[in-house]
C-alpha cells in the first residue's frame, strides 16, 4: 500500500502499485492533462513508471524548467521517425537533448542540407498530432542486437555490444517505430507541441573519432511555447548582429589564421582595447595588495608530474623535446604550480600571510581545431590569474575581499549582477576525503560569510578543491562563465610549500585559486558582444574620428585632433575627399563612439561639431570645452574622481 507525499506535503494512499498518471488523475484532471512527466523521489521518470513503495513525487508540468530538456529530448526522437519515413535506408546513431535544443547523427550516403529541412518539419508536425504514445520495453542484450541488426541498424547494435554487462536495455516506441533509448519520455509524441525548428546540418564523426565512418547531424531548437521559439530565434539573430569575429573586422581589432591556430593577431585598435583592460584591472589588483609576478612558459615534465597536472591534463599540453638533451618540456597550461615555486624561495612566516601573487600569465592548451571559436576558444591566452596563499582562518576574509573585488570589476565593465555556482569534488580527484571535506566546508562557510548565494554544481570542483564559479549574464541573456574562486589544500602538499607559523612550527598554507576574466581573450571577446562594438569612451579604440567638411578646415582640423591627443585620447584624422556624409557613415561602421565634425564655420568660431555614435543631432561645442568633456568622459571607471557629496544641511 504504497503511500505517496506529494511536494505541499500531504499524502496519498493507494491499494497497490500504482503509476505516476494514476496518482495525477486521483488528484485531478487538471494535473492529468499537463503532468508530462514526474520525479520519483528526486529522479525525473516517464509518468508510466510503476511506484511499488512509499515514494515522494512531484508532477512536471510545461512551466517547469526541466520541461525543456524532456521536450527536446522527445524532439529528437520525433526527428529521427520523420527522416526514416521520408528518406527510407537511412540509418538512427544517437540524438541527445543539448542546450538551447537537440541533433540527431544519421548515416546516410548523400549528406541533409538545409534544402532538406521543410520537408523534414513538416513529417515532424504530422508525426506530433498523431500524440502516438512513448512506451517502454526492456530486451535481452543478444536480442537487443539481433533486433536492430534484423533492421539494419548496425550503429544501435553496436551501442548495445558496447555497453556494461549488468546495464538494462531499454527500446522506446512511439507507434511502429523504435529507438535504443534509456529515457525518461514524456507521455506522447504530441507533448512535443510544434514549437521548434531545424537549425542547421553539420558532419560528425561516428563516437568523434575521424577514423570513423562519417556521419551526417541535424540539429534542431525546441521550446515550450511559439513565443519562447521566437525569443530565441531573435537571440540567435542578434547573437550573429553581435558577432565577435565580425565587429572585430569592421573595427580592425585582430584577426586569425590557419599557420596559427588559436592563436590570436592583435591589431593597433585590438591591443588598444587589450591594453585598457589590463591597465584597469593591474590597478585594481594593486590596490586590492596583490603583488604581480611572471613565470616562465617551458617547464620540465617532472614538474608537471609533481603538480598533478601531468596526469590529468597531458592530453591539453603542448609538449616538446629538447634534441641534445633526454627532456621532455611543457608549456605551461596554467599558472599555479609557478606561484607555489614563488611561495616556496626562502622561509614564509605566517605575518607574510595572506600573500597574493597575481600574474597575467601566458598559457597554452591543445583544443580539437573543430572546437576553436574566434578568440571565445583559443589555444593560446592569457589568464588573469592569481593565488593567495593563507591560512584556514583567513579563507573567509580572503574570499569577502574576492567577491567585493570581483563585483567591482564587473560592474566597472557594464554588467550589473551574476550568478554563482559551488562546484563540489568531482569523480577523480587528488587529495582524501577528509581534505575534501575541509575544503568544501570552509568555501561554504565563506560563502556564507561574504553573503554569497550559490546553486549546486555537482561533481564539477577542480581536481584539487571545490569552487566557485561566476556567471554574467549578457546583454541578450546568454551566461558566461568567467570568475572562479577555488580552495586548494592539495597543491601545497604536492609541491611543498610551508610556512613558519606563530607557534613555531611549519605548517602547510591554504591556496586560493582565484581569476576575475578567466581569460583576457574569451572576456574580450565577450565585451565586444555585450557591447555589440559601441564600446564606452574609456574602452574605445578609437574615440574620436576628426573629420572636415572643406579641405579649408585641414589646419584646424589637425589642431582639435592635436588637442584631443595630448588630453590623452585616442583620435583618428580624417582629411579624406569624401563628403562629409560618407566619412560620418566610414567610422559609424567602425564604431567609433564620436565623430567631431569641422568646416569653415567651426575654424571661424573655433568650436566642434560633436556628433554620438548611432545619433543624428549634433552639438557645437568649443573646442576647449569638448576636450576637457571628452577626456573626463574618457577617464577608467577606477580613475574617475567620487562623487562628492552635498553638505548635510543642504541634503534632504
Amino acid at each position: 500500500m504504497p503511500a505517496i507525499t506529494l511536494p505541499d506535503g500531504s499524502v496519498r494512499r493507494f491499494d497497490g502499485a500504482v503509476t505516476g498518471t494514476t496518482v495525477a488523475e486521483a488528484i485531478g484532471p487538471g494535473l492529468a492533462r499537463a503532468a508530462l512527466a514526474m520525479r520519483l523521489d528526486g529522479k525525473i521518470v516517464d509518468m508510466a513508471t510503476p511506484i511499488e513503495a512509499d515514494a515522494r513525487v512531484e508532477f512536471v508540468t510545461r512551466r517547469d524548467e526541466a520541461a525543456l530538456e524532456l521536450i527536446r529530448h522527445d524532439a529528437a526522437h520525433v526527428l529521427a521517425e520523420a527522416v526514416q519515413e521520408l528518406y527510407p535506408g537511412t540509418q538512427v546513431t544517437i540524438g541527445p537533448a543539448i542546450e538551447d535544443g537537440f541533433y540527431y547523427d544519421f548515416a546516410r550516403n548523400e549528406p541533409f542540407t538545409p534544402d532538406d529541412f521543410p520537408a523534414i518539419e513538416a513529417k515532424m508536425r504530422e508525426i506530433v498530432a498523431r500524440n502516438a504514445p512513448f512506451v517502454r520495453s526492456v530486451i535481452e542484450r543478444e536480442e537487443g542486437i539481433e533486433f536492430f541488426k534484423a533492421r539494419g541498424e548496425k550503429y544501435k547494435a553496436q551501442l548495445i555490444e558496447d555497453l556494461p554487462k549488468h546495464e538494462t536495455i531499454t527500446l522506446y516506441s512511439q507507434g511502429d517505430w523504435i529507438d535504443l533509448c534509456r529515457g525518461p519520455h514524456m507521455r506522447g509524441t504530441g507533448d512535443v507541441g510544434t514549437a521548434f525548428k531545424l537549425m542547421k546540418t553539420a558532419g560528425a564523426y561516428w563516437r568523434g573519432d575521424h577514423r570513423n565512418a562519417m556521419l551526417s547531424r541535424i540539429y534542431g531548437t525546441a521550446w515550450r511555447d511559439q513565443k519562447e521559439l521566437d525569443a530565441y530565434l531573435h537571440r540567435l539573430e542578434e547573437a550573429e548582429r553581435r558577432d565577435h569575429r565580425r565587429i572585430a573586422k569592421q573595427m580592425d581589432l585582430f584577426h586569425l589564421q590557419e599557420e596559427a591556430a588559436g592563436s590570436v593577431f592583435w591589431h593597433p585598435k585590438g591591443w588598444r582595447l587589450y591594453r585598457a583592460a589590463e591597465s584597469y584591472l593591474r590597478r585594481r589588483l594593486d590596490a586590492a595588495g596583490y603583488q604581480e609576478v611572471r613565470t616562465p612558459q617551458l617547464l620540465d615534465r617532472s614538474f608537471w608530474e609533481a603538480s598533478g597536472h601531468w596526469d590529468k591534463f597531458r592530453e591539453h599540453m603542448f609538449v616538446c623535446q629538447v634534441t641534445d638533451e633526454e627532456k621532455v618540456l611543457a608549456l605551461k597550461p596554467m599558472n599555479c604550480p609557478c606561484h607555489v615555486q614563488i611561495f616556496n624561495q626562502g622561509v614564509r612566516s605566517y605575518r607574510e600571510l595572506p600573500m597574493r601573487l597575481a600574474e597575467f600569465g601566458a598559457c597554452h592548451r591543445y583544443e580539437p581545431s573543430g572546437a576553436l571559436h574566434g578568440i571565445m576558444r583559443v589555444r593560446a591566452f592569457t589568464q588573469d590569474d592569481a593565488h593567495i596563499f593563507c591560512t584556514e582562518a583567513q579563507i573567509a576574509p580572503e574570499t569577502v575581499r574576492f567577491v567585493e573585488l570581483l563585483s567591482q570589476v564587473y560592474r566597472d565593465f557594464g554588467f550589473d549582477g551574476f550568478r554563482v555556482k559551488f562546484s563540489d569534488r568531482p569523480a577523480a580527484r587528488a587529495g582524501s576525503d577528509e581534505v575534501w571535506d575541509r575544503a568544501e566546508a570552509a568555501l561554504k562557510e565563506a560563502c556564507a560569510i561574504a553573503g554569497v548565494e550559490y546553486t549546486l554544481n555537482p561533481g564539477e570542483g577542480a581536481f584539487y578543491g571545490p569552487k566557485l564559479e561566476f556567471v554574467l549574464r549578457d546583454a541578450i541573456g546568454r551566461d558566461w562563465q568567467c570568475g572562479t574562486l577555488q580552495v586548494d589544500f592539495v597543491l601545497p602538499e604536492r609541491l611543498d610549500a610551508e610556512y613558519v607559523g606563530e607557534d613555531g612550527a611549519r605548517h602547510r598554507p591554504v591556496m586560493l585559486h582565484r581569476a576575475i576574466f578567466g581569460s583576457f581573450e574569451r572576456f574580450l571577446g565577450i565585451l565586444i558582444e555585450q557591447y555589440a562594438g559601441r564600446f564606452p569612451l574609456w574602452l574605445a579604440p578609437v574615440q574620436a574620428a576628426v573629420a572636415t567638411i572643406v579641405s579649408d578646415a585641414d589646419d584646424y582640423a589637425r589642431e582639435v585632433a592635436a588637442a584631443m591627443e595630448a588630453a590623452g585620447l585616442h583620435v583618428t584624422l580624417d582629411l579624406s575627399n569624401q563628403k562629409i556624409n560618407a566619412k560620418v557613415r566610414e567610422h559609424s561602421v567602425a564604431f567609433v563612439p564620436v565623430i567631431a565634425v569641422v568646416g569653415r564655420k567651426e575654424a571661424e568660431n573655433r568650436t566642434v561639431a560633436l556628433r554620438r555614435l548611432g545619433g543624428e543631432a549634433q552639438e557645437i561645442v568649443p573646442l576647449a570645452e569638448a576636450v576637457a568633456r571628452l577626456a573626463a568622459e574618457a577617464a577608467p571607471p577606477d580613475l574617475r574622481p567620487a562623487p562628492r557629496s552635498l553638505p548635510q544641511d543642504t541634503m534632504a
